[in-house]
């Protein structure tokens, strides 16, 4: 039966033997990273989480670099290519919930090897990267009906949706409503109604205070390589 992405499921029986896949998960955000590693803790016969790095250097050879886009430039590539140009990495995924064919046709053209949705599950998931390490180019074809899945973001355990997460994290680094625009590739009236939504779920009026907040609950970027040997598969 094919998942509603079009990725064949593959039972854990059709691996056995074989050497699992080498990932690093990239992001500038640590709960961001520990997310995914979570989602891929039942399939460390097939993925072995090498890295899990705040920062797009990967310093171990890997077979697949994951370049998760929370609070990531969407139009400049500039942690893709930092990537794509490291020795130690043979093939780059980006995983996001971006649904711009632009953006993704600009990814492909920089030369990932995958455009995988956060709407995935973790089975899909790693059915995808199976397939980019056997040479495919795979590519999400997102259905829209379907939630959020992948990951974690700072703010989740206060009630905040991935969305208002990025508003806010990208408001704690500094950067304005027209920065945010460019950043997201949201419209400026998403972003001002995100804005809104966050003020009311962490009980603040101003910017000023939804910056002290976001620094008191880690939405400033973590810029430190983490070695996490509490991930299974990680070193």
């Amino acid at each position: 039966m094919t998942s509603p992405f079009g990725v064949e499921p593959r039972g854990a029986e059709a691996y056995s033997g074989r050497v699992p896949i080498r990932v690093a998960l990239v992001n500038d955000y640590e709960v961001v990273v520990h997310g995914i590693a979570s989602m891929l803790r039942s399939h460390v016969h097939r993925i072995e989480v090498v890295e899990l790095n705040a920062s797009s250097s990967v310093a171990e050879p890997v077979d697949i670099a994951l370049f998760d886009t929370f609070t990531q430039s969407r139009d400049d590539g500039t942690g893709i290519v930092h990537l794509l140009e490291n020795p130690r990495v043979d093939k780059v995924v980006v995983y996001t919930w971006s649904t711009d064919r632009a953006l993704r046709d600009a990814s492909l053209r920089l030369g990932v090897s995958g455009y995988l949705s956060k709407r995935m599950s973790a089975s899909d998931l790693v059915n995808a990267l199976d397939m980019v390490h056997k040479g495919e180019v795979v590519v999400s074809e997102e259905p829209d009906r379907l939630p959020l899945i992948g990951g974690d973001w700072p703010g989740r355990e206060e009630g905040l949706t991935a969305r208002e997460s990025e508003v806010l994290c990208l408001i704690t680094q500094g950067l304005t409503n027209a920065q945010i625009v460019e950043r997201t590739h949201l419209s400026i009236n998403s972003i001002k109604s995100y804005i809104r939504s966050c003020y009311r779920k962490i009980n603040v009026d101003s910017r000023s205070r939804a910056v002290l907040w976001g620094v008191d609950h880690g939405m400033q970027l973590d810029r430190v390589r983490v070695m996490d040997p509490d991930i299974p598969g990680a070193r």
